[in-house]
C-alpha cells in the first residue's frame, strides 16, 4: 500500500482527530493508500506528548512550522492554526511543494483568501482542499444522490444550519474564536460557516444575494485572570439568500444558520431541501434518521424515515447495520482526500473534499454579510 507521509501543523483537537483516523486506517480495506504521520508541529512542546506517545512514526517534533515544511519526508500537510495564521502558513505550505488539508476558513479575510487562491492556482500539481466532514455522513450521502439524480425537481427552498451552545456560558472564559484579531470578523461564520455551505455549494446553489443578521449576544467574558475582557467576534449569524436552480434558472430561497449559542443544540448540523418532486431533511441531532417525501399526481404527501444504517462512500469493515459516528466522517473525509491525490478525482461528485474555489465563494458570501448587517440592507454578491 502507498503510504502518504504527513506531517500536522497545529497540534490541537483536530490534529488529533486526524492522527486518530490514520491510526484506524485498517478500516476501510478497499483503499490502496494510507497516511502515515512523520511529523508535528506547534507552539507549545506540551502539545507534542500525545501524539508522540500514541504515534511511533514520528521523527521530528518542533514549534517552527518552517522546519516542518523544510522537512524532505514530508510530503502532505494537515493545517490547523487559528484563522489569522492560514494566509501564510498554507502559502508557505505550497510553496514547499507539499500537498495540503486546510482547516476552514481558508483564510481570516476575503484578502487572506484571494492569497491562498493564487497560491494554489501557481501551484496545480498539488492537491488543496478544505476540511468539511459533514458530508460523509451516510444519510447526507444519500441526499447527495438524490441532488445528482434531480429527484427533487424545482427547488422550493433550502435551508441549512450549524448549532450549538457551547458559548451558551457567559461565564465561560475567551478564547481566540472570540477575538477578532486571531478569528476575524466574520466570527461564527469564518468559525462554523464553510460546513453549512459545502452542500450547497458543491449541489451548485450559489448566492445571488445575502441578507445577514448578526448577533454578538454575550459581549464580555472572563479572561482566565479575574477580569473582563471584550468579547468582540459575532456568535450568531443568519444569512437569508436567494439562489438559481442551475437547471432553471428559478430562484428559491436558501437560509444559512451558524450559532454558537443555540439553546439545547450541543452540535447540531443539519440540512433540509424542499422540492416540487420531492423533499429530504436531516440533522445529526438523530445521526441515523433520514426524512424524505416523494410526490406523485393525485397522490398523499407523508414524509417517510429511513433508518440509516454504515452506508459509506468508501466501504468499511464495520457492518453495514451499526450506527455511524463523527469520528468516522473524519475518517471517510481524509479517505476521500488520499483517494483524489491518487486518482486525481473525487470518487463521485458529493464525495469529495470542500475545495479551494468553494471556500472563496464562502468568504464572498461571508464578506456581503458583514455588509448587509452594517448597512441592513440586502447586497448582492458580484460576479
Amino acid at each position: 500500500m502507498k503510504k502518504l507521509r504527513f506531517g500536522i501543523i497545529g497540534c490541537g483537537l483536530m490534529g488529533r482527530e486526524f492522527a486518530s483516523a490514520a491510526a484506524r486506517w485498517c478500516h476501510l480495506p478497499g483503499m490502496t493508500s494510507r497516511p502515515e504521520i512523520v511529523a508535528v508541529c506547534a507552539t507549545r512542546p506540551t502539545s507534542f506528548t500525545w501524539f508522540t506517545d500514541n504515534i511511533p512514526g514520528i521523527t521530528q517534533a518542533t514549534t517552527d512550522y518552517r522546519e516542518l515544511l523544510d522537512n524532505k519526508s514530508v510530503d502532505a500537510i494537515y493545517c490547523a492554526v487559528p484563522h489569522h495564521l492560514h494566509g501564510e502558513i498554507f502559502c508557505a505550505t505550497l510553496k514547499a511543494g507539499k500537498h495540503l488539508m486546510g482547516e476552514k476558513p481558508f483564510g481570516i479575510d476575503k484578502t487572506a483568501s484571494d492569497r491562498i487562491l493564487e497560491s494554489v492556482a501557481a501551484n496545480p500539481e498539488l492537491l488543496v482542499r478544505c476540511s468539511s466532514e459533514f458530508p460523509f455522513i451516510p444519510a447526507v450521502q444519500r441526499i447527495g444522490r438524490m441532488i445528482e439524480q434531480n429527484l427533487f425537481g424545482q427547488i422550493i427552498e433550502v435551508n441549512a444550519a450549524f448549532l450549538h451552545s457551547s458559548d451558551l456560558d457567559p461565564q465561560k472564559p475567551i478564547n481566540w474564536k472570540r477575538m477578532v484579531q486571531f478569528n476575524g470578523e466574520y466570527g461564527c461564520m469564518g468559525d462554523l460557516g464553510m460546513h453549512v455551505c459545502h452542500l450547497p455549494f458543491r449541489a451548485g446553489w450559489i448566492p445571488n444575494s445575502v441578507r445577514a443578521v448578526l448577533t454578538n449576544l454575550v459581549q464580555e467574558r472572563p479572561d482566565g485572570k479575574g477580569s473582563m475582557v471584550p468579547c468582540e467576534t459575532w456568535d450568531n449569524a443568519t444569512l437569508l439568500c436567494d439562489v438559481a436552480q442551475q437547471e432553471t434558472g428559478v430562484v428559491f430561497p436558501m437560509s444559512l444558520k451558524t450559532w454558537r449559542i443555540a439553546p439545547g443544540e450541543k452540535d447540531t448540523w443539519s440540512i433540509e431541501i424542499l422540492g416540487t418532486k420531492a423533499s429530504a431533511r436531516f440533522s445529526t441531532k438523530n445521526p441515523k434518521r433520514l426524512e424524505w417525501m416523494s410526490y406523485s399526481s393525485g397522490g398523499e404527501q407523508i414524509w417517510s424515515i429511513l433508518d440509516m444504517g454504515h452506508e459509506t462512500a468508501f466501504p468499511s469493515i464495520t457492518g453495514g447495520i451499526f450506527e455511524f459516528g463523527f469520528s468516522d466522517s473524519i475518517l471517510q473525509m481524509w479517505a476521500s482526500f488520499l483517494y483524489e491525490l491518487e486518482h486525481r478525482q473525487p470518487l463521485s461528485r458529493f464525495s469529495g473534499c470542500a475545495t479551494p474555489e468553494e471556500t472563496a465563494w464562502s468568504h464572498r458570501l461571508f464578506t456581503a454579510a458583514l455588509e448587509s448587517h452594517k448597512e441592513n440592507k440586502v447586497v448582492l454578491l458580484a460576479e
